[in-house]
């Protein structure tokens, strides 16, 4: 082989390095960006198995809670017969918090506004504690305390207590206070507003596992 020939090869040689240098930074900058892609990718999975998991437990405090409120609510009819009908508070419709705005919704807020600030808060302890700031901004919350209000009203606000009254009571704080109570932890706990306060405040909030 000729010194123009070895050259002419050592060239190539040369150039067939450089070629595989440059290909082989684009695959690990490849390789890097699809890494990249799978933490975040993870990370994505990973959050949305714990809203899947906080949408089993509100699914699991759900089961059964309708016949539980039909039940505590036919006893209270019951009562209320048994006594003559006589009682000084009367349920009034639901609120249409689908669709109610303006005014209409700020006089239903500020019921249930003022039934948490004098009633829930105070009297229920460690539950009404686990209820975030920001329950006004959940419609799942405003459901949820509507109820507690109007069964609450309905159970304290009489003028006489007999067994069927007292037996209505004893259901609504041990099965659905809790049950309710423990949704409304979830709801406003885990949410956007939760995550911004926890920034703010440079430290998690507490909530019960």
């Amino acid at each position: 082989m000729t010194d123009q020939a070895m050259t002419a090869a050592l060239h190539q040689l040369t150039e067939t390095r450089e070629r595989l240098a440059v290909l082989d930074a684009r695959e690990a900058a490849h390789f890097r960006s699809i890494s990249d892609k799978l933490t975040q990718l993870t990370g994505l999975a990973a959050g949305l198995g714990e809203a899947v998991r906080d949408q089993g437990v509100i699914l699991s405090a759900l089961q059964d809670l309708d016949q539980q409120v039909a039940q505590l609510a036919g006893r209270i009819t019951e009562n209320l017969a048994g006594d003559g009908g006589a009682s000084p508070y009367r349920s009034g419709p639901a609120p249409r918090w689908w669709k109610v705005h303006g005014d209409g919704r700020e006089q239903a807020l500020d019921k249930l506004k003022a039934w948490v600030s004098e009633v829930y808060r105070p009297g229920y302890g460690q539950l009404a504690a686990t209820l975030g700031p920001c329950w006004d901004e959940h419609p799942l919350c405003l459901y949820g305390l509507d109820i507690l209000s109007e069964l609450w009203s309905l159970l304290y606000l009489q003028a006489t207590r007999n067994p069927a009254a007292l037996s209505a009571q004893a259901e609504f704080q041990a099965r659905i206070l809790p049950a309710l109570a423990e949704q409304l932890m979830i709801e406003t706990t885990r949410c956007g507003h939760a995550q911004a306060r926890t920034s703010i405040n440079g430290s998690p909030m507490r909530s019960r596992p």
